[in-house]
């Protein structure tokens, strides 16, 4: 067989999922997932104060499930995490921030220029019209993400990047691919030696144009709904590098 550069990302894409199934059905997330540099945020709790769950809690694989197995917790056949998110704002959240979401945070920020900085995730999209599935946070009083990745019903892949650092002005929408709605995909989000760069499916690095710098940042991944309807992730694969 010729070695080409198409050969390469097939056998790269094949070896990325084949290392992401070995996953045990009988365990919590955090006994699959290295969930140890993330909090996670619910759509369960109370007016302005939803649920978190915090990386102790997480890891292991007794660690955290939500109680009835609701909105987080162990897919009972592949082993797959699924996160699930009411629609409509029909949730517990935080002032200035509706939408209902099951999602990681990372707990530390990290440099924008420093020379590794990647989300990795794995993943099929099970329910919902629009989701977004990863951001790049800004880590300072803005309160506001710098980039974030959407899954919308079309099976379009989409990266907004804000226009302005603080304030609702809106997005550029960058247009990345198609996959289907409960196929599964990964992609890979890199914000490192003051670039933001976005892969699909082991496919070449598009670099985003930036509006504005952030020194400081933190990754965020998961099912964070932007419509009306249910929405629902299942996970493969998570992994951020520094």
């Amino acid at each position: 067989m010729f070695i080409t550069k198409s050969n390469i990302d097939f056998l790269a894409l094949a070896l990325y999922f084949s290392a992401a199934t070995a996953l045990n059905p009988s365990c919590a997330p955090g006994g699959n997932f290295d969930l140890s540099k993330f909090v996670l945020q619910l759509p369960s709790g109370s007016t302005n104060h939803p649920d978190q769950i915090p990386a102790s809690r997480l890891s292991g694989c007794g660690g955290y499930q939500d109680p009835g197995h609701k909105y987080f917790f162990t897919e009972s056949g592949d082993g797959a995490m699924v996160m699930k998110a009411p629609g409509g704002g029909k949730c517990a959240t935080f002032p200035g921030a509706p939408r209902c979401r099951s999602e990681f945070g990372e707990t530390g920020s990290w440099s924008s220029t420093a020379s590794k900085n990647r989300l990795k995730a794995d993943l099929t999209v099970t329910a919902g019209s629009s989701v977004c599935i990863g951001q790049v946070f800004q880590a300072n009083s803005n309160n506001k993400p710098l980039a974030e990745v959407y899954f919308n019903g079309n099976g379009q892949i989409t990266v907004g990047v804000e226009y302005v650092a603080s304030g609702g002005h809106g997005q550029e929408l960058n247009k990345i691919g198609t996959v289907s709605k409960g196929t599964r995909f990964h992609y890979e989000m890199r914000f490192e030696n003051g670039k933001l760069q976005f892969s699909l499916n082991g496919g070449d690095f598009k670099t985003l144009k930036q509006y504005f710098t952030t020194d400081r940042a933190f990754f965020k991944m998961g099912n964070y709904n932007q419509g009306g309807d249910e929405s629902g992730i299942h996970v493969f694969g998570l992994s951020v590098e520094h």
